[in-house]
């Protein structure tokens, strides 16, 4: 079993930046894809980036790329969303999720644990 909690998030401006941290439990985090989904209010939760074991592949949405960063820490078990250039539509309730295999994807079915999320909020 895994847990996983996010810290970071919080109220800022248009243009500001954040980062988020996931801290997960477990002594296999290193084997694990990792993600960053977010949902905003009557929305479906959506991907937002992703990170394999080595942390060589990370695919990104599009309406992200340029602009925000994951990374991970294997040696603390925690993986970083550092997003840059915020804009409003970026509010959202932002999950970090951890896969059993090392490969990072974008579907969210596919990640086998979910932390509670943490608020970001944008205003212009």
């Amino acid at each position: 079993q895994v847990q996983l909690v996010e810290s970071g998030g919080g109220l800022v401006q248009a243009g500001d930046s954040l980062r988020l941290s996931c801290a997960a439990s477990g002594r296999t985090f290193s084997s694990y894809a990792m993600g960053w989904f977010r949902q905003a209010p009557g929305k479906e939760r959506e991907f937002v980036a992703g990170i394999g074991w080595s942390g060589r592949s990370t695919p990104y949405a599009d309406s992200v790329k340029g602009r925000f960063t994951i990374s991970r820490d294997n040696a603390k078990n925690t993986v970083y969303l550092q997003m840059n250039s915020l804009k409003p539509e970026d509010t959202a309730v932002y999950y970090c999720a951890a896969r059993r295999v090392p490969a990072a994807v974008t579907e969210a079915r596919q990640y086998n644990y979910w932390g509670q999320g943490t608020q970001v909020t944008v205003s212009s």
